[in-house]
């Protein structure tokens, strides 16, 4: 099996479908909540589209700390090459 990604996602056109129908999907999940009836704990879980909000603020949170996190434990690029000096000679 070839680890090659599709040839039709190669073209704009093609990617731009795409997001649109990602748009189109969660628009359609985003108005299905009008028809569902919630059993929120909380008073604010009732609002619209709190979880869509909720969901996206925890995206963002953990991409911002995935941002922290390879600050902190970063490697030099070389990190897993051996070092000159211990190469036995050839």
């Amino acid at each position: 099996m070839s680890d090659e990604k599709p040839r039709w996602l190669d073209q704009p056109r093609n990617v731009t479908h795409l997001v649109y129908v990602l748009y189109a999907a969660c628009l359609t999940v985003l108005l299905a909540e009008l028809g569902i009836d919630k059993h929120a704990h909380f008073a604010f879980e009732n609002l619209f589209g709190f979880y869509a909000a909720f969901g996206f603020g925890a995206y963002v949170v953990i991409v911002l700390a995935a941002k922290g996190l390879r600050r902190l434990i970063r490697r030099p690029e070389q990190y897993y090459d051996p070092p000159e000096s211990k190469q036995p000679p050839q």
